[in-house]
């Protein structure tokens, strides 16, 4: 028989002891913040209806993901994203919920496209989202949100930066330039394209849609404005996009992270439900994927059968920021250290190790208690590399003393424990 490859399938990732450090410094970062601002966790099962996310997506769909067919013949998916799951269940609860909710997700979602550098084929997403408000406070608090868990990962604010547009100025803008609106999604799908396609391939798709060359050349215009004031002076000093815009830079001020925000008008989401304002985070040297994106969806519940209502969202996988994490931070992951690591020298001091591990644990430390008698450079060496804080060793004298001494490994100094139950 061939062996069994010892490798995950292609593009999907196993998480040995050192992977978790990374991933749980981003989970547990992620649930922290959520849960400060006010966001209420759910979740729900990997296996979507295409058909939903065909209706939200277009027939398309089932090209770039994991599609099939049950026992039963039902057309099912691995979920692509959670947003349709999102709106999925909200619509069947619609009449019993107390909008607006802040509701927030961490989901593994899984994706079969062509792999880059910050994207496989499944990865863990934060899904943070607001429904049921057209207030602009929804996307402050949910940037907030999103620059608290950076923060408490580690991420400096130098860093990286939130780049904010908005759909529906890239609208007004495109109206006042003549293109009708029946033809601004093909215009923002397009758009959204640049830097990842030639431009002459952007070129040939708006002209596929109908754009001719005077309107492609406005286009491309628009993506030279390079400030808010520039828009405004594009758009008009009554434009409620500009509005809205100012009104989320002013928020995002007096919470405390308006350094972190910069206008760019580039910034403008392929999924084609987002219809107002939208953002996406990205390291200051641009060398990766955004790390985050998201924006205002007002359509989408009705897209999928339920009543409009308001609401705006975003997501944020933890590939690309894994990733700048590590650039930023360094390769080895920071040790969170708690708890004790316990050992014993020979047999003798087994028992008198089982009850002070017994005693800790029972006052709410953890503690990672030695299986087999080891030497005290082996169990020092073990025990460092490990996630403890304290390191006890046991030996003879340690024993007819009655005490032993726990040595923290981040300072190097000791207390002692006493091993009496």
């Amino acid at each position: 028989m061939a062996s069994v490859s010892f490798e995950a399938p292609r593009g999907m990732r196993d998480f040995y002891p050192e992977d978790m450090r990374w991933r749980n410094r981003v989970f547990d970062a992620w649930r922290a913040a959520a849960e400060r601002f006010g966001f209420h966790p759910y979740d729900a099962c990997v296996v979507e209806s295409l058909e939903l996310l065909q209706r939200k997506s277009g027939e398309e769909v089932s090209e770039q993901i994991y599609a099939f067919e049950d026992k039963s013949g039902r057309k099912l998916a691995l979920r692509p994203e959670m947003t349709p799951t999102l709106a999925r269940m909200v619509a069947a609860r619609q009449s019993r919920l107390n909008f607006p909710i802040k509701w927030y997700a961490v989901a593994q979602c899984f994706r079969y496209e062509r792999m880059t550098r910050g994207r496989k084929r499944e990865h863990y997403q934060l899904n943070m989202d607001i429904i049921g408000s057209e207030d602009v406070l929804c996307e402050a608090e949910i940037l907030g949100a999103a620059v608290s868990a950076m923060r408490a990962m580690g991420m400096p604010d130098a860093a990286w930066r939130i780049h904010v547009s908005s759909r529906a100025l890239l609208g007004e803008l495109l109206a006042k330039s003549g293109i009708p609106d029946d033809q601004h999604t093909a215009v923002f799908m397009a758009l959204d394209k640049r830097g990842k396609i030639p431009d002459e391939e952007i070129v040939a798709i708006l002209r596929e849609a109908g754009l001719d060359d005077v309107a492609v050349a406005k286009a491309f215009e628009l993506l030279a404005v390079t400030s808010l004031d520039g828009a405004e002076a594009l758009a008009g000093s009554d434009s409620p996009a500009i509005a809205n815009l100012r009104a989320l830079f002013d928020l995002a001020r007096r919470m405390g992270y308006g350094d972190l925000l910069m206008f760019d008008i580039a910034v403008i989401r392929g999924l084609s439900y987002y219809t107002g304002i939208v953002f996406e985070a990205f390291d200051v040297d641009r060398r990766f994927r955004a790390i985050f994106g998201g924006g205002r969806y007002d359509s989408l519940l009705a897209l999928v059968g339920g009543k409009p209502t308001p609401a705006v969202g975003m997501g944020f996988g933890d590939v690309v920021v894994g990733e700048v994490l590590r650039e930023v931070l360094g390769e080895s992951a920071p040790i969170a250290r708690k708890g004790y690591a316990i050992g014993y020298m020979t047999p003798d001091q087994r028992d008198a190790a089982i009850g002070l591990a017994a005693r800790l644990r029972a006052e709410g430390n953890t503690v990672d208690l030695a299986l087999l008698p080891q030497k005290p450079k082996h169990f020092f060496s073990k025990a460092g590399a490990s996630d403890s804080r304290y390191a006890v060793f046991l030996g003879p004298d340690d024993l007819a003393a009655g005490t032993a001494q726990a040595k923290d490994l981040d300072t190097r100094e000791s207390h002692p424990v006493t091993l009496a139950p």
